[in-house]
């Protein structure tokens, strides 16, 4: 397997395990629980895939080119995306979508134009160095790939938590009441 199909493949299990959470989940319980909640961090996690992806492929996120801001109700910010150090906890309380299919359906969109930008990645384009003198040492495109994983990972991993926490009262999703 190479690089860009095990990112691929990374992905596609997020995607999977947001799937398989969400469907089992009344809207109200997305937004319950302790904070940041699932809906929440469902689109937090597409929102910093497409934010990184786009930057790497130099086009414009899919969030406005593909009008998913209007759906979400929200404007065509390209910088909102939800990371800690933007949005407040009163911002992240204030985030009332739960329409579980609007929010497959952009990290959809975003895999998809995620799977794009990685179908034509060489491997010398992975090693290329990012100019972000923020960081050192400077990044590559390899590395914000990692760094894109590793985020959709985290909140998959939290969902997970959540959805068990909020229907439980247990990690364990099999636990009774």
């Amino acid at each position: 397997m190479d690089s860009p199909a095990l990112v691929a493949d990374v992905l596609d299990r997020v995607r999977d395990t947001f799937q398989r959470i969400l469907k089992d989940l009344a809207p109200p319980e997305l937004l319950s629980g302790p904070k940041p909640p699932i809906a929440w961090l469902v689109w937090h996690a597409a929102r910093v895939q497409d934010k990184e992806i786009s930057f790497l492929a130099g086009h414009e996120q899919v969030w406005i080119a593909q009008g998913w801001h209007a759906r979400f109700g929200m404007p065509p910010e390209p910088r909102d995306y939800g990371p800690g150090h933007t949005q407040s906890p009163a911002q992240v309380e204030a985030f009332t979508v739960s329409d579980k299919k609007l929010l497959l359906d952009y990290y959809d969109a975003v895999v998809q134009r995620t799977k794009e930008y990685l179908s034509a990645l060489s491997s010398k384009e992975l090693d290329r160095v990012l100019n972000e003198p923020q960081y050192q040492p400077l990044p590559t495109v390899g590395v914000r790939l990692v760094s894109v994983m590793a985020d959709n990972l985290r909140h998959a991993g939290q969902i997970e938590y959540l959805s068990g926490f909020i229907r439980h009262q247990s990690w364990f999703p099999s636990t009774p009441r």
